[in-house]
């Protein structure tokens, strides 16, 4: 079968397809999947450009969308021909995170889904929602499911509520499509994309090459209420104006680290306002379920930007590199 690998010491010209063995039939508890596509996410890129250490011959990318071919035994979920997608953390379930790393994360710690076919535990992957192309379905196992548990899951979102999103990438779009299906309003901080914000139902937008205090425009379009969530992908160079545009007692979901993987925390300015801090990482099957009934229940779909064949998925990653697109990258295996 067909797969993407990437060689050490990692780098996008290391990023190869080869041919690997059939993974064959499934076991007991296992399902054989015929991947049709999968999603780029800043994770995946921090994987195939060694900037995050993987073993030698990593086949990447934690997102994975298929056909079920064949069911083992003692398997009950599914059924021959149901359409799914994986899971960024096999192993949770339920309840709260029981690991802190990505030993256990396709593309990561374990193979990923840049490959035709793989057998895997059907507890690994979740029904994708009904009608879906596996483009569309492939781009919610990470970027998806982060901003639903970050509004709704940890952030208990509710209509009327005001919501805060940075830039243009895969969370950020589909958090402002969540906050907006729920009824509440939603301030976005971009560059020149602001237009399409607006089209897609942003209520506020602020062009942060223009405005440097960013999060006091936000603040004061409130009238200096705040926020009462904020979606932080940046990272360290973002978060003090986060803080600021967030109310009194708001909540920052710390999701991102596109400015860097550490910096100062303005800690007196989140201490005088009782804000909640909680980082966070993808979710677990039993949210990602949840995900897929509010999907189809909202009609909302994902906005892909582009798609790439796995041959070009070097090229798909320049793209993202690139910070040129809006919304997901897609790639058909």
């Amino acid at each position: 079968m067909k797969a993407a690998i990437v060689e050490k010491p990692g780098g996008l010209d290391r990023l190869k397809i080869v041919d690997r063995p059939d993974p064959g039939p499934p076991g007991p508890g296992e399902i054989r999947v015929r991947i049709h596509a999968c999603s780029l996410n800043f994770h995946d890129y921090g994987v195939v450009s060694g900037r995050m250490p993987c073993d030698d011959g990593r086949i990447p990318m934690a997102d994975g969308a298929g056909v079920v071919e064949a069911v083992g035994e003692n398997v009950d979920e599914f059924s021959e021909g149901d359409r799914v997608i994986s899971c960024f953390f096999p192993l949770w379930e339920d309840g709260p995170p029981p690991l802190a790393d990505f030993s256990q994360t396709p593309g990561d710690g374990l193979d990923g889904y840049a490959r035709e076919y793989v057998v895997r535990p059907a507890r690994w992957f979740t029904r994708a929602p009904d009608g879906w192309s596996h483009e569309e379905a492939s781009t919610l196992t990470t970027a998806g499911l982060t901003a639903w548990r970050a509004l709704v899951v940890d952030g208990g979102l509710k209509a009327g509520d005001t919501v805060l999103t940075l830039g243009t990438g895969g969370v950020s779009i589909f958090a402002l499509q969540i906050a907006t299906a729920m009824g509440a309003r939603v301030s976005t901080v971009s560059d020149e994309k602001l237009e399409r914000l607006k089209q897609m139902g942003a209520s506020h937008v602020v062009n942060y090459k223009r405005e440097e205090s960013w999060g006091r425009a936000v603040l004061e379009h409130t009238g200096g209420r705040g926020v009462d969530h904020v979606v932080e992908v940046g990272g360290p160079k973002t978060l003090g104006q986060s803080i600021t545009a967030c109310k009194i007692g708001g909540h920052i979901a710390l999701i991102g680290v596109l400015t860097g993987a550490k910096g100062e925390v303005p800690t007196a300015a989140l201490m005088s306002k009782h804000q909640r801090l909680q980082g966070l990482i993808v979710g677990s099957r039993a949210m990602q379920i949840d995900f897929v009934r509010a999907l189809e229940t909202t009609g909302m779909r994902p906005i892909i930007d582009s798609t790439f064949t796995l041959d070009s998925l070097a090229d798909a990653f320049r793209h993202e590199d690139s910070g040129a697109h809006f919304g997901k990258i897609v790639v058909t295996v």
